[in-house]
């Protein structure tokens, strides 16, 4: 049996806008440049779940932060990556229709994991691996590892799909085949 494996930002989402990154920053009353310096700085730790929400965004921020700006930040940063690629998703959907076994495994810290799978277009996705909830980030081999354990899967009948090359080859050292994204039409080739 086959898995096939897609990564969520920049393969089944569209890359976070620029104009949602801007927007979160102005809620806040911060300068935005300075504010996605810092949002990606602290990134890798939280989607580890080393950090709490309320600790990454006072990192991001440069200073306490209050209940009230947490919650907001954290909607606003779930909506900025949940703007469909419409021809993955669409793909993801044939797959799933025609029985194909599916999963994700992403780089996400808990709370966006938690808003992504209120995304029609995720929870039809059976088996969800989240950076956060595992405890650890990709490109390391133990998240494959962990994925294909929890799929009781063979690491050699994984097709891994991701749009940044270290995660893929993080795959591939793990025993996956790698697939670097560059487009649905393209995905849609290489899974032919």
């Amino acid at each position: 049996m086959t898995w096939t494996v897609f990564d969520y930002g920049g393969v089944l989402s569209l890359p976070q806008p620029d104009s949602d990154a801007e927007a979160m920053a102005r809620v806040v009353g911060a300068e935005p440049e300075a504010f996605m310096s810092r949002y990606w700085e602290h990134r890798l730790e939280f989607d580890a779940g080393a950090l709490t929400p309320h600790a990454y965004w006072a990192a991001v921020l440069g200073r306490p932060v209050t209940h009230t700006e947490v919650a907001r930040l954290v909607a606003m940063d779930v909506a900025s990556w949940a703007h469909p690629d419409e021809g993955t998703v669409e793909l993801l959907g044939e797959l799933i229709a025609a029985g194909r076994e599916v999963a994700l495994l992403s780089n996400a810290p808990v709370c966006v994991g938690e808003g992504l799978d209120q995304l029609p277009w995720i929870a039809a996705i059976g088996h969800r691996f989240y950076s956060g909830r595992l405890g650890l980030v990709k490109p390391g081999k133990e998240i494959y590892d962990e994925t294909a354990r929890a799929l009781g899967a063979d690491p050699a009948d994984i097709v891994f799909i991701d749009d940044r090359l270290e995660n893929v080859e993080g795959a591939e050292r793990a025993g996956m085949t790698g697939v670097l994204f560059t487009g649905a039409a393209d995905l849609r080739a290489a899974l032919s």
